[in-house]
């Protein structure tokens, strides 16, 4: 098994930030990189950071113009289907 997870080095101790699926006393092999995500910001555990990380691989969101007209391609009414959600209920 091989799992990535953050944690934490406290008093001379590393604290995992999630539960691990460990037996008590499994001895486990463990690769450290400093620096990571703890020190990307103000927000818990550099989320934010780490997220715009993944966003900026993404390229630039679309603009106003190609999300209408992907939208335009759905066919039928929005304003419908809402209507016939709440009927429904």
């Amino acid at each position: 098994m091989q799992v990535q997870v953050e944690a934490v080095y406290e008093n001379g101790m590393l604290r995992p930030l999630q539960p691990l699926n460990l037996m008590e006393h499994e001895q486990v092999t463990v690769i450290v990189s400093a620096g990571s995500a703890v020190d990307d910001g103000p927000e818990p555990n550099g989320w934010v950071a780490r997220l715009r990380k993944e966003a900026e691989a993404y390229g630039p969101p679309p603009g106003l113009e190609e999300v209408r007209r992907v939208l335009s391609k759905i066919p039928g009414s929005m304003t419908q289907d809402f209507i016939d959600e709440r009927e429904d209920r």
